[in-house]
């Protein structure tokens, strides 16, 4: 096993230590909402402090049967009975790796959390590129050729994942693309795992369009989805799961069992609320995904403006700049300078199964929005986030950082990191 701390936790706390010592650093590696909770859920959740029962395995009924109208309302009905919850769509994908089994097809780039678990299970992921633009769906048909490769090296290949829309790129497969790899995963007989935690994030839902794997592949689709980033509530750690069959529901419920039992039962009571998609909530994750793709698209503007090459995002709030032209050995000695030279934090491309040779680094724009809960109060209902004053400087920083970064194309660094750039490199 080959597993060390996650990188995205292990990079907060680091640009936490600097910020504690007095550094002034720009966030940009973590991948938290960066908002405060609704009052009507933290009401919910005061109201339910008492109860301190495990409860069922597969969560409270009322959970459940929230979630199961949540995806009804989203053009999927659902059985209660083939819900499950767990603390975290985290906990759950993971549970999953082990109730399906075998080797699993993952997108490159990737959250960085999949290839570890499948680790953890004792699985080898096989990495296929998404298409260009289409970030979180592993390109269809490389993924035939990579299986029945590794298929005929003996290896037990069971199931895909993909991630609607994606982390690390916050771009979002076409429905085209969708199609094809549902086509695929019956081809090669492998079960989909659709990660959906950002799609209720997507930017702009009536031009862009969602598509689900499960829209046309309920047999052998599991989604996991939860509340961590369209209300903000990562820390309160609740999951959920739609299942196809019973058969893997009850394997699912073997695994949770053995690992945590049931989902903190407070918490799995405001979820219930949240899920039924009561007015204030959805106004709140309206205003949520009007701030994140506000200033999402000012940091891609920026970044073009450098000279970065770097996909407009699409959903949630990253993204995935490829830094053209510079002339570092690899992604990660790239994020070290950004943070030791210009402030900003980012994370290395590497982590996310990417090619550490390629000079690419996932941005996260949601800790620009304020320290306070009164900065994020105004980030929300502000006509135009980036018109406070505390966001125009975090964008000033990054512009800042940038022009610093691509002055080295005309001139080396001191400390000797950093050859000088051939004059023919372009951006």
């Amino acid at each position: 096993m080959n597993v060390t701390l996650s990188a995205t936790l292990a990079a907060n706390e680091e640009i936490e230590r600097r910020r504690r010592a007095g550094e002034r650093v720009l966030h940009l590696a973590f991948g938290e909402a960066g908002l405060p909770v609704h009052p009507a859920l933290r009401e919910r959740l005061i109201a339910a402090s008492e109860h301190n029962g495990y409860g069922p395995v597969a969560g409270a009924s009322a959970l459940r049967e929230a979630a199961a109208g949540y995806w009804h309302r989203r053009g999927l009905p659902t059985d209660p009975e083939l819900v499950v919850c767990g603390p975290g769509s985290k906990a759950l994908l993971y549970g999953l790796l082990l109730a399906i089994g075998g080797d699993i097809v993952l997108p490159m780039p990737s959250w960085v959390s999949y290839a570890a678990q499948a680790d953890l299970v004792g699985a080898r992921p096989l990495f296929v590129p998404a298409p260009p633009g289409e970030g979180g769906v592993p390109d269809p048909e490389h993924v035939v050729s990579a299986v029945l490769r590794a298929r005929s090296r003996g290896r037990e290949v069971r199931s895909l994942l993909v991630t609607l829309p994606d982390n690390p790129s916050g771009t979002l497969a076409s429905a085209s693309t969708v199609r094809r790899i549902v086509e695929v995963a019956r081809e090669l007989d492998l079960t989909i795992i659709s990660d959906e935690i950002y799609r209720d994030l997507v930017h702009d839902p009536g031009a862009t369009g969602f598509l689900s794997p499960a829209d046309l592949a309920p047999e052998r689709t599991v989604i996991t989805s939860g509340l961590s980033k369209s209300l903000a509530i990562g820390g309160w750690r609740i999951g959920v799961s739609r299942l196809p069959s019973v058969g893997l529901r009850d394997r699912l419920l073997a695994v949770a069992s053995e690992i945590w039992s049931s989902p903190a039962a407070p918490v799995q009571q405001a979820a219930a609320y949240a899920f039924t998609e009561p007015a204030e909530l959805v106004r709140r994750i309206d205003e949520s995904r009007r701030l994140h793709g506000t200033v999402a698209r000012a940091v891609h503007k920026r970044f073009v403006l450098a000279g970065a090459r770097v996909a407009a995002p699409q959903g949630g709030f990253y993204l995935y700049p490829h830094f053209a032209g510079l002339d570092f050995a690899t992604s990660a000695d790239l994020a070290t300078h950004l943070l030791d030279e210009h402030g900003v934090g980012v994370l290395a491309g590497h982590v996310f199964g990417d090619d550490p040779r390629a000079l690419r680094a996932r941005v996260a724009t949601s800790l620009l929005y304020g320290e306070t809960t009164e900065q994020r109060l105004a980030a929300l209902g502000a006509p135009d986030p980036l018109e406070l004053p505390w966001i125009s400087a975090s964008l000033d920083h990054l512009s800042e950082a940038l022009t610093g970064l691509y002055a080295m194309r005309r001139a080396p660094l001191r400390h000797g990191r950093v050859r000088l750039a051939p004059a023919s490199v372009t951006g």
